[in-house]
Protein backbone atom coordinates (compact mmCIF):
# COMPACT_ATOMS: atom_id res chain seq x y z
CA UNK A 1 0.00 0.00 0.00
CA UNK A 2 1.56 3.24 -0.89
CA UNK A 3 1.54 6.56 1.12
CA UNK A 4 -0.37 9.34 0.10
CA UNK A 5 2.36 11.39 -1.87
CA UNK A 6 4.32 8.17 -3.25
CA UNK A 7 3.38 7.16 -7.08
CA UNK A 8 2.25 3.68 -7.47
CA UNK A 9 4.58 1.35 -8.41
CA UNK A 10 4.63 0.29 -12.05
CA UNK A 11 2.28 -2.18 -13.35
CA UNK A 12 4.59 -4.84 -16.03
CA UNK A 13 2.81 -6.29 -18.36
CA UNK A 14 0.51 -9.34 -17.56
CA UNK A 15 3.18 -11.60 -19.48
CA UNK A 16 5.95 -10.66 -16.92
CA UNK A 17 4.15 -12.32 -14.55
CA UNK A 18 4.37 -15.64 -16.09
CA UNK A 19 7.22 -18.00 -15.99
CA UNK A 20 9.02 -17.93 -18.55
CA UNK A 21 8.68 -21.00 -21.34
CA UNK A 22 11.16 -23.79 -20.47
CA UNK A 23 14.17 -24.39 -23.39
CA UNK A 24 13.74 -27.34 -25.41
CA UNK A 25 15.94 -29.91 -24.63
CA UNK A 26 19.37 -30.77 -26.55
CA UNK A 27 19.75 -33.06 -29.04
CA UNK A 28 22.93 -34.81 -26.92
CA UNK A 29 20.89 -36.18 -23.92
CA UNK A 30 21.10 -39.60 -21.95
CA UNK A 31 17.77 -40.67 -24.17
CA UNK A 32 19.60 -40.06 -27.26
CA UNK A 33 22.28 -41.29 -26.28
CA UNK A 34 20.75 -44.51 -25.37
CA UNK A 35 18.99 -44.83 -28.22
CA UNK A 36 22.32 -44.45 -29.93
CA UNK A 37 23.87 -47.24 -28.03
CA UNK A 38 21.41 -49.28 -28.97
CA UNK A 39 22.00 -48.77 -32.64
CA UNK A 40 25.61 -49.52 -32.37
CA UNK A 41 24.40 -52.74 -30.09
CA UNK A 42 22.77 -54.27 -32.96
CA UNK A 43 25.97 -55.41 -35.25
CA UNK A 44 27.65 -56.67 -32.32
CA UNK A 45 24.88 -58.45 -31.41
CA UNK A 46 24.49 -60.17 -34.57
CA UNK A 47 28.11 -60.97 -35.45
CA UNK A 48 27.93 -62.43 -31.55
CA UNK A 49 24.64 -64.44 -32.91
CA UNK A 50 26.26 -65.88 -36.32
CA UNK A 51 29.47 -66.91 -34.61
CA UNK A 52 28.36 -70.00 -33.88
CA UNK A 53 29.50 -71.86 -30.75
CA UNK A 54 27.56 -71.98 -27.22
CA UNK A 55 29.79 -68.95 -25.57
CA UNK A 56 28.99 -66.34 -28.40
CA UNK A 57 25.70 -67.18 -28.41
CA UNK A 58 25.47 -66.27 -24.28
CA UNK A 59 27.02 -63.19 -25.09
CA UNK A 60 24.63 -62.54 -28.21
CA UNK A 61 21.70 -63.07 -26.04
CA UNK A 62 22.98 -60.68 -23.03
CA UNK A 63 23.93 -58.45 -25.55
CA UNK A 64 20.08 -58.30 -26.81
CA UNK A 65 18.53 -57.58 -23.43
CA UNK A 66 21.10 -54.91 -22.88
CA UNK A 67 19.87 -53.48 -25.60
CA UNK A 68 16.21 -54.18 -25.05
CA UNK A 69 16.92 -52.41 -21.95
CA UNK A 70 18.00 -49.20 -23.50
CA UNK A 71 14.16 -49.04 -24.65
CA UNK A 72 13.11 -48.98 -21.75
CA UNK A 73 15.25 -46.75 -19.80
CA UNK A 74 15.21 -43.79 -23.12
CA UNK A 75 11.16 -43.70 -23.27
CA UNK A 76 11.17 -43.31 -19.28
CA UNK A 77 14.08 -40.85 -19.01
CA UNK A 78 12.49 -38.90 -21.77
CA UNK A 79 9.17 -38.47 -20.19
CA UNK A 80 9.75 -37.79 -17.12
CA UNK A 81 12.87 -35.52 -17.58
CA UNK A 82 11.21 -33.81 -20.55
CA UNK A 83 14.03 -34.86 -22.74
CA UNK A 84 11.32 -35.38 -26.07
CA UNK A 85 13.14 -34.65 -29.17
CA UNK A 86 11.88 -34.74 -32.54
CA UNK A 87 15.26 -36.98 -33.51
CA UNK A 88 14.32 -39.44 -30.48
CA UNK A 89 10.79 -39.54 -31.85
CA UNK A 90 12.35 -40.76 -35.56
CA UNK A 91 15.61 -42.78 -33.96
CA UNK A 92 13.64 -44.76 -31.27
CA UNK A 93 11.26 -46.84 -32.72
CA UNK A 94 14.19 -47.43 -35.92
CA UNK A 95 16.14 -48.68 -33.16
CA UNK A 96 13.35 -51.09 -31.78
CA UNK A 97 12.41 -52.72 -35.10
CA UNK A 98 16.41 -52.63 -36.04
CA UNK A 99 16.69 -55.03 -33.13
CA UNK A 100 14.26 -57.26 -33.40
CA UNK A 101 14.17 -57.57 -37.17
CA UNK A 102 18.58 -58.20 -36.90
CA UNK A 103 17.79 -60.81 -34.68
CA UNK A 104 15.07 -62.72 -36.41
CA UNK A 105 16.46 -62.07 -39.84
CA UNK A 106 20.04 -64.08 -38.74
CA UNK A 107 18.18 -66.70 -36.86
CA UNK A 108 16.02 -67.46 -40.01
CA UNK A 109 19.56 -67.63 -42.21
CA UNK A 110 21.01 -69.64 -39.86
CA UNK A 111 18.32 -72.01 -40.39
CA UNK A 112 16.69 -72.06 -36.97
CA UNK A 113 13.79 -70.05 -37.63
CA UNK A 114 11.41 -70.49 -40.91
CA UNK A 115 11.67 -67.24 -43.13
CA UNK A 116 7.76 -66.95 -42.96
CA UNK A 117 7.64 -65.72 -39.33
CA UNK A 118 10.47 -63.30 -39.64
CA UNK A 119 8.56 -62.02 -42.68
CA UNK A 120 5.34 -61.64 -41.14
CA UNK A 121 6.67 -60.08 -38.41
CA UNK A 122 8.86 -57.58 -40.14
CA UNK A 123 6.09 -56.23 -42.57
CA UNK A 124 3.66 -55.91 -39.47
CA UNK A 125 6.66 -53.57 -37.67
CA UNK A 126 7.74 -51.89 -40.87
CA UNK A 127 4.08 -51.08 -41.95
CA UNK A 128 2.80 -50.20 -38.55
CA UNK A 129 5.43 -47.63 -38.03
CA UNK A 130 5.31 -46.04 -41.38
CA UNK A 131 1.43 -45.29 -40.75
CA UNK A 132 2.17 -44.29 -37.43
CA UNK A 133 4.58 -41.47 -38.94
CA UNK A 134 1.56 -40.91 -41.87
CA UNK A 135 -0.90 -39.99 -39.63
CA UNK A 136 1.12 -38.20 -36.74
CA UNK A 137 -0.18 -34.74 -38.04
CA UNK A 138 -3.62 -36.03 -36.93
CA UNK A 139 -2.77 -37.20 -33.39
CA UNK A 140 -0.33 -40.19 -32.03
CA UNK A 141 -1.05 -43.82 -31.95
CA UNK A 142 -0.45 -44.66 -28.34
CA UNK A 143 1.56 -48.38 -27.56
CA UNK A 144 -1.92 -50.46 -26.20
CA UNK A 145 -1.78 -53.02 -23.91
CA UNK A 146 -1.70 -55.24 -26.60
CA UNK A 147 1.39 -53.96 -28.29
CA UNK A 148 3.38 -53.86 -25.18
CA UNK A 149 2.43 -57.61 -24.65
CA UNK A 150 3.59 -58.43 -28.48
CA UNK A 151 7.05 -56.39 -27.56
CA UNK A 152 7.43 -59.13 -24.96
CA UNK A 153 6.73 -61.93 -26.42
CA UNK A 154 8.67 -61.21 -28.96
CA UNK A 155 11.49 -60.79 -26.41
CA UNK A 156 11.00 -64.15 -24.77
CA UNK A 157 10.48 -66.17 -28.23
CA UNK A 158 13.97 -64.49 -29.64
CA UNK A 159 15.40 -65.33 -26.32
CA UNK A 160 14.25 -69.33 -26.40
CA UNK A 161 16.15 -68.85 -29.91
CA UNK A 162 19.41 -67.47 -28.50
CA UNK A 163 20.03 -69.54 -25.65
CA UNK A 164 21.51 -73.23 -26.05
CA UNK A 165 19.41 -75.51 -24.07
CA UNK A 166 16.36 -77.73 -24.06
CA UNK A 167 13.96 -75.53 -25.49
CA UNK A 168 12.88 -77.57 -28.33
CA UNK A 169 8.95 -77.23 -27.70
CA UNK A 170 9.15 -73.89 -25.98
CA UNK A 171 10.39 -72.39 -28.80
CA UNK A 172 7.65 -72.47 -31.58
CA UNK A 173 4.74 -72.08 -29.28
CA UNK A 174 6.39 -68.55 -27.98
CA UNK A 175 6.88 -67.62 -31.16
CA UNK A 176 3.62 -68.95 -32.66
CA UNK A 177 1.91 -66.99 -29.59
CA UNK A 178 4.27 -63.59 -30.72
CA UNK A 179 3.35 -63.83 -33.98
CA UNK A 180 -0.37 -63.72 -33.02
CA UNK A 181 -0.20 -60.96 -31.05
CA UNK A 182 2.18 -59.06 -33.33
CA UNK A 183 -0.37 -59.18 -36.01
CA UNK A 184 -3.82 -58.51 -34.21
CA UNK A 185 -2.34 -55.78 -32.83
CA UNK A 186 -1.36 -54.45 -36.05
CA UNK A 187 -4.83 -54.69 -37.01
CA UNK A 188 -6.32 -52.89 -34.25
CA UNK A 189 -3.21 -50.04 -35.00
CA UNK A 190 -4.68 -50.24 -38.49
CA UNK A 191 -8.20 -49.39 -36.75
CA UNK A 192 -6.75 -46.90 -34.67
CA UNK A 193 -5.71 -45.06 -37.83
CA UNK A 194 -8.92 -44.82 -39.42
CA UNK A 195 -10.63 -43.55 -36.53
CA UNK A 196 -8.22 -40.83 -36.44
CA UNK A 197 -8.58 -40.30 -40.06
CA UNK A 198 -12.07 -39.95 -39.45
CA UNK A 199 -12.21 -37.94 -36.75
CA UNK A 200 -9.59 -35.06 -37.79
CA UNK A 201 -11.61 -32.09 -39.60
CA UNK A 202 -8.57 -33.45 -42.68
CA UNK A 203 -10.41 -36.69 -42.91
CA UNK A 204 -13.94 -35.40 -44.24
CA UNK A 205 -15.27 -35.81 -47.55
Amino acid sequence: MTSPGQAPPPLGPPEAAQAAPEPAPGLVNVANVLTIVRIVLVPAFVLCLAAGPTSWRVVAFVLFWVASATDFLDGRLARSRGLVTDFGKIADPIADKALTGAALITLSALHELSWWVTAAIGVREVGITVLRFAVIHRGVIAASRGGKLKTLLQMIAISLYLLPGPFGLARPIVMGLAVAVTLVTGVDYVLQAARLGRSSPQGGT
